[in-house]
């Protein structure tokens, strides 16, 4: 009996799986994508109806244009988007390993990326490798954890086409955009400029934005606070909203200058408390977005650097897979970081449900949050991860454990002691924020 063989695309996660899979699987890796429209501009013009096409093109030139650029994209948009796709160069040692062990192996799973590229991956590998599609088997995870692949490798399904072909189509706009519209900008603005899928609509984007900056009129506004000083030394900071009974915001340096001269000379006493009970909940788990905009803001991290990283982190089953729109957590995610709040801070930390956020419109909800693997796993603890890899893994650790704000607002009304006509102001204390905001479990800080 031969063994089942497993291709993933990493070979950092190929060695992170075959821990948790047993003698009787044989886990290898493409190295990412094996084949795709050619690369060097030219494909090869082996499609069946290219010695045709190009008898007739001789006709006429514009025909014989068409041809050559056809060609040179590697998709036919005249002709059903015919695709001639070629192994990339450098991977033809990668395919016949592949193609070697697949035909002595009783099985075949195909466990990529479970998003469009991974899938892509998959589809290529199988229209490589060849033969019965009743050998293969289309495996997904959210995260590199035993309990996972177990899980994975129990319920084998079959090839997502509709994401492939989604894959495809943006391959395919790709090229039509960068090779058809990019010559049009040579012949109407300047030779050298480039048009892609993304770049155009961003540099629009752009283009947009700078137009509403300098058609903006700035409008001049002032805030007034005041640092005060209560019996027993209490500091308060108050903010100035009302005069004579109706609301105040300066707006130029006279009316705030006037009031402070104002505020200077006057003596408070505390005229009403109203107190005010707010809640606060916390931020949703993490998207691809939104950790890369926490890790550039607080991490100073770049956007590739960022994707390396995490990439990283998920090979070596650290955390859930970092390409998703979702903010969807898992019942066991939620068990899991609750359960831990709970023993860490104590049950009255935890609220009576658990946060829900909603997902933007079209995201997959079948996806997860980035979220740890395990909770109870430090970024300290990480020793084979790089010094960069681990305060990633904190931001993320972070922001999954967040506590929602049981806190208040106080609100006191100001009058001065002789003409009772200063403003009234109001302070928020420090809020009672309780996250898990430190790297070890006896420590939360708000």
């Amino acid at each position: 009996m031969g063994k089942a063989l497993v291709i993933v695309e990493s070979p950092a996660k190929a060695k992170t799986i075959n821990k948790y899979l047993g003698n009787d699987y044989v886990v290898k890796s493409s190295v990412g994508h094996i084949r795709d429209l050619p690369t060097s501009g030219s494909a090869s013009k082996k499609s069946a109806d290219s010695s045709e096409d190009k008898t007739k093109a001789k006709k006429k030139v514009k025909k014989d244009a068409t041809t050559a650029l056809v060609n040179r994209m590697g998709v036919d948009p005249y002709h059903g988007w015919k695709a001639q796709y070629e192994i990339l160069p450098g991977k033809e040692k990668v395919v016949a390993e592949l193609k070697s062990l697949a035909e002595n192996a009783d099985h075949i799973y195909l466990a990529t990326d479970l998003d469009r590229e991974g899938e892509a991956i998959a589809w290529h590998l199988r229209e490589v490798i060849g033969g019965d599609d009743q050998r293969f088997s289309r495996v997904v995870f959210n995260e590199i954890t035993k309990n996972a692949i177990q899980q994975a490798f129990s319920e084998p399904g079959e090839l997502n086409i509709d994401r492939v072909n989604a894959q495809q189509a943006r391959r395919f706009m790709d090229r039509v955009v960068g090779y058809m519209v990019s010559p049009l900008l040579w012949k109407k603005i300047a030779r050298g400029l480039s048009a892609g899928r993304v770049q155009s609509v961003a540099v629009r984007l752009v283009v947009e934005r700078e137009r509403d900056i300098k058609a903006f009129v700035p409008e001049e506004y002032w805030e007034l606070r005041a640092d005060l000083l209560a019996q027993g030394e209490t500091a308060l900071q108050m903010e100035v909203t009302h005069a004579h009974g109706k609301p105040f915001k300066p707006v130029n340096r006279e009316q705030t200058h006037a009031a402070v001269a104002l505020l200077e000379k006057a003596r408070y006493t505390v005229q009403d408390r109203e107190d005010k009970p707010t809640s606060s909940k916390p931020g949703a788990p993490f998207i691809t977005s939104t950790l890369q905009q926490a890790a550039s803001t607080r991490l100073g991290f770049g956007v590739k650097k960022t994707m390396m990283m995490a990439q990283r982190l998920y090979e070596a089953g650290h955390i859930t897979y970092m390409r998703t729109d979702s903010t969807n957590l898992s019942q066991d995610a939620l068990n899991m970081v609750r359960g831990y709040i709970g023993d860490s801070f104590g049950e009255k930390y935890l609220p009576k449900a658990p946060n829900q956020y909603s997902s933007k419109e079209n995201s997959q909800e079948a996806h997860e949050a980035i979220r740890p693997s395990d909770v109870n796993v430090v970024a300290e603890q990480l020793k084979d991860m790089e010094a960069d890899a681990q305060k990633l893994y904190q931001l993320i650790w972070r922001q999954f454990g967040r506590l929602p704000d049981d806190a208040g607002e106080v609100r006191f009304h100001h009058a001065d002691g002789e003409s009772r006509r200063l403003p009234a102001a109001r302070q928020r204390p420090h809020p009672a924020f309780r996250r898990l905001d430190q790297s070890d479990a006896g420590a939360a800080q708000g």
